[in-house]
C-alpha cells in the first residue's frame, strides 16, 4: 500500500519536528523512509510553497518527494493524485487531518489516516522491541553448538 502525505500537516503532530526548522522537511522524508521499512510501504509526501527552481519530485528510496510550486498546494496536489489514480485509490492511504483532503481521499474510496493516528503509530513503532528478520532468524544454543563441533572438525581437517 503506498500512502500519499500531506508532509506540513504531519510535521507538527510527530515529536522533535516543528515547522519553523528550516530541515524540517529532510527530517520528515528520513522518517518516512524508515517507516517504510519498517512497515514495508512506499510514500509520497506533498510540500507546499517550493522556492522557484526548487519545485519538482525527488526519490528517497521507497519515499517520493513531491515539492509543489509556489501558487498551488500540496492538498490541491493530493486531491490531482487521488483523480489520477481512479479506481486505485482504494489501494492508498492518505495522511491528513486536513477536511478537504480527508473528504477528497474518501470520496475516491481511498484509507485515510488523521496525521495524529499517524503520528501515534510512528511512536508505537520506536517504542516496540525490535523484532527479529524472519530471513535471518537467531539460532538456539544446541544449533551454536553444532556449528562450532562442525568448524572445530573442518579446521582440524585443514590442519593434517
Amino acid at each position: 500500500m503506498t500512502l500519499l502525505i500531506d508532509g506540513h500537516n504531519l510535521i507538527p503532530h510527530l515529536p522533535g519536528m516543528n515547522l519553523a526548522d528550516p530541515d524540517d522537511e529532510e527530517k520528515l522524508i528520513a522518517l518516512l523512509g524508515e517507516y517504510c521499512r519498517l512497515r514495508r510501504k512506499t510514500a509520497e509526501v506533498y510540500f507546499d510553497r517550493a522556492p522557484h527552481g526548487q519545485a519538482g519530485e525527488r526519490r528517497h528510496g521507497k519515499v517520493k518527494a513531491i515539492f509543489v510550486q509556489a501558487g498551488s498546494s500540496a492538498d490541491a496536489a493530493i486531491m490531482a493524485r487521488l483523480r489520477k489514480l481512479g479506481k486505485r485509490a482504494k489501494n492508498v492511504r492518505v495522511v491528513s487531518s486536513d477536511r478537504q483532503v480527508v473528504q477528497a481521499a474518501r470520496a475516491a474510496h481511498a484509507e485515510v489516516q488523521s496525521s495524529q493516528d499517524f503520528a501515534a503509530e510512528w511512536r508505537k513503532l520506536i517504542s516496540e522491541e525490535p523484532t527479529l528478520d524472519p530471513h535471518s532468524p537467531t539460532l538456539s544454543e544446541k544449533e551454536i553448538e553444532a556449528w562450532e563441533a562442525l568448524f572445530r572438525r573442518n579446521d582440524q581437517n585443514s590442519k593434517d
